[in-house]
């Protein structure tokens, strides 16, 4: 007996349509949404998007900021973005750049990503000088660590930012590092006003660094940064190295502007 055959369903998993539909509002939003506004957005009722919100926040699609009750996209999303076709042309488009940066001012420069509490390098541009600063892509280094962490939470709201110090505080990793909550906020302030943010040995001992926030590309939040060693970014040369990573991140955002 020859077994009929299946006729094709046409099954759409709504469920599913539906926790993607949200992922693409949360991704394309440029502030934190909460409950009430998600809902709004994709004309669900509440109780709908909140089981769609609490099923993508048990997998690690959505986090949540937990006093303000607002949503953005979570580390599972950030992974996987990190390996798509679409920010491997992220990385295709910035890699020209990049090394144009390294070649100008002879040190490492890194394009990266904010992945939850931690900074993701997707892309690196090696200085060639013998000593110099190395890490693959791929590498995360902590959100409250020098200029990369200053550049990306400089975005976000003061409320939002006292509450992740009161949290996870300050950590001393130099003597130079900002540890009161204060001094942090007033160097956020700078970072805002100058639009760069500057490490002084503040993570690293005898290390620099200079960042630059890239705004927020297809829901992940990036920025290119550049690491040297203190005597080759000292206070003579390190207005140069600045304004060549400013420029830089401007052609970065007319690249990513155009090819998105």
């Amino acid at each position: 007996m020859v077994p009929k055959k299946e006729k094709p369903s046409n099954y759409r998993a709504p469920a599913v349509q539906k926790a993607f539909e949200l992922l693409r509002i949360v991704a394309e939003s440029r502030q934190e949404l909460g409950l009430s506004a998600i809902a709004k957005s994709l004309g669900f009722s509440k109780s709908t998007t909140h089981g769609l919100i609490q099923a993508l926040l048990d997998i690690g699609a959505l986090d949540q900021n937990p006093q303000r009750k607002r949503f953005f996209l979570g580390p599972a999303v950030v992974e996987l973005a990190f390996r798509s076709w679409n920010y491997l042309r992220v990385v295709e488009h910035a890699q020209p750049l990049l090394d144009e940066l390294r070649d100008q001012i002879g040190e490492t420069v890194f394009l990266g990503a904010l992945s939850r509490s931690r900074g993701l390098i997707m892309a690196t541009a090696e200085a060639t000088k013998p000593l110099k600063i190395s890490s693959p892509p791929g590498t995360t280094i902590p959100l409250l660590a020098g200029a990369v962490g200053k550049v990306f939470l400089a975005q976000q709201e003061n409320q939002q930012i006292v509450q992740l110090l009161d949290d996870h505080g300050l950590p001393r990793f130099t003597d130079h590092s900002i540890v009161t909550s204060e001094d942090y906020l007033a160097e956020l302030e700078r970072v805002r006003q100058q639009g760069y943010a500057l490490d002084k040995e503040e993570y690293l001992p005898g290390v620099r660094a200079v960042a630059v926030a890239l705004g927020n590309h297809r829901g992940l939040p990036l920025a290119v940064w550049v690491v040297g060693f203190a005597d080759s970014m000292n206070d003579r040369l390190l207005p140069g190295v600045v304004r060549a990573t400013l420029d830089t991140a401007r052609k970065l955002q007319v690249g990513l502007e155009n090819g998105s």
